[in-house]
């Protein structure tokens, strides 16, 4: 499907399969999106994720930071995402910290899905963390990228419950569910702010 006049240009980061990316790709081609996806960039070339972009007709950008350091990694991400028209960047699954300098070129207008009702649990390992505190519920939010780590507005969540014998990743499948559905609605609602 064309893009439809007045999507606003978004641009995805990834960093591994791209299931996320993968919602958001399919929401962005029903009728009447807001945004478009205009560009899936990755760390990684070898990224599943980017070979999956590429077969549905979206363009790619990939590079290593190995070898050439963070500043000139973040230089051509930054360069690639401006070329391809990118109003607003969604990381999906994307591994790497954003330095300030990048942060702060695009700021308030980076979202990430983050595998944790935020506050709690950021970083890594949110499942697991969840699970041995003995919580309730886990789920997902979606948030405005800060320089702090999994700190900003948070623009939605969704709740899982913990079942009785759950380990991570019998509770990250469940979530992961919840990501794909509310990644792409929060973006969508994000981008006509």
């Amino acid at each position: 499907m064309p893009p439809e006049t007045g999507q606003v240009p978004v641009g995805i980061l990834i960093s591994g399969r791209g299931s996320n990316m993968q919602a958001l790709v399919a929401a962005s081609r029903q009728e009447g999106a807001p945004y478009r996806v205009a560009l899936v960039a990755s760390d990684k070339p070898e990224a599943a994720g980017l070979a999956w972009a590429a077969a549905h007709g979206i363009p790619t950008f990939a590079v290593s930071p190995k070898g050439i350091g963070k500043a000139a990694y973040e230089a051509e991400i930054d360069q690639a995402m401006r070329e391809a028209g990118v109003a607003v960047i969604a990381l999906a699954g994307y591994m790497r910290l954003l330095s300030p300098d990048f942060v702060a070129s695009w700021s308030g207008r980076i979202i990430n899905i983050h595998p944790s009702l935020l506050p709690l649990y950021k970083g890594l390992d949110t499942h697991a963390r969840a699970i041995a505190a003995g919580e309730a519920q886990a789920g997902c939010s979606v948030h405005v990228v800060t320089e702090q780590l999994d700190d900003g507005e948070v623009l939605g969540q969704a709740r899982v419950a913990i079942l009785p014998g759950d380990d991570a990743d019998a509770l990250a499948a469940r979530v992961l569910v919840e990501e794909h559905r509310l990644y792409p609605q929060v973006l969508a609602e994000f981008v006509t702010r």
